[in-house]
């Protein structure tokens, strides 16, 4: 009776779903109300900092036209298609790096060094090699979702406790199976977080690439806004890789916790 009285008391003390949703909404809605009745008063600049009104009327207006919908899948798109290639060669090293010593020696130096160049430094490399197409958009993501997933892997797989490796010798394991059976598993939470990680800087990257060298896209249609100081415009393209960065760290975290189900964490 106590132990069931007690569970009732800590389920009243947890706050439900709708209260932590109300609570994260309190914030920003703040903030907009705020801004809209100093633009509406006139305290801050309107070519600088359109009302969030006028931001919502621009957005309506693309979405009207059938613009917006098509940039934001040619940005999606690239955005994929970058974090996947990267991704994937980013597993790959991080994977062949963290097992093996020697790799680690031969190719950890080279990858740390290139990891230091600005992605903004190798911009007209890619476009001299790779023109002003997809390719040299999709590598530029590619290559600012690789580090942070390779560095996670590797230390993911270096945080592997060695009696663990010592149990899958006794146990006969081979080294595929050390690999899917031992090693990942373990490592699995720093490849997700080197994931969330990259999956943030392939937004970045797209930015970068759209708004240097392209013809379509969100990062070109607010480029192609700030020419003609349509700043409601440009807010709107913010407000959409916001909202598309959101919605793709909010997938991998609920990948997070449907994997880590055996982890048990502090959930404050």
């Amino acid at each position: 009776m106590i132990k069931m009285s007690s569970q009732a008391a800590a389920a009243r003390k947890t706050p439900g779903k709708l209260t932590l949703t109300a609570l994260a909404l309190v914030f920003p809605v703040t903030v907009l109300v705020l801004w809209q009745v100093l633009g509406h008063y006139g305290y801050i600049s309107d070519l600088l900092f359109p009302t969030p009104y006028t931001i919502v009327e621009a957005g309506i207006s693309l979405a009207s036209s059938g613009d917006l919908w098509s940039n934001i899948q040619i940005s999606v798109t690239r955005a994929l298609l970058g974090f996947t290639l990267g991704g994937s060669l980013a597993l790959l090293f991080g994977i062949a790096v963290g097992l093996f010593r020697r790799t680690e020696k031969l190719l950890d130096p080279t990858i740390q060094m290139i990891r230091m160049i600005p992605s903004l430094a190798v911009v007209p490399l890619f476009i001299l090699w790779f023109g002003i197409g997809e390719e040299s958009k999709v590598l530029l993501i590619a290559k600012s979702a690789f580090f942070p997933l390779y560095i996670n892997t590797f230390l993911g797989i270096r945080k592997v406790d060695n009696k663990l490796f010592e149990v899958a010798r006794v146990l006969g394991f081979s080294r595929l199976k050390q690999i899917t059976r031992l090693i990942l598993p373990a490592a699995l939470p720093n490849i997700i977080l080197g994931a969330r990680l990259s999956i943030g800087l392939s937004w970045l990257g797209l930015v970068v690439a759209e708004l240097i060298a392209s013809t379509s896209g969100i990062g070109y249609m607010m480029s192609d806004a700030r020419q003609f100081a349509d700043t409601p415009v440009v807010f709107v393209g913010i407000f959409i890789f916001a909202a598309l960065g959101l919605i793709t760290d909010t997938l991998l975290a609920l990948v997070e916790r449907r994997m880590l189900r055996w982890k048990d964490n502090y959930n404050g």
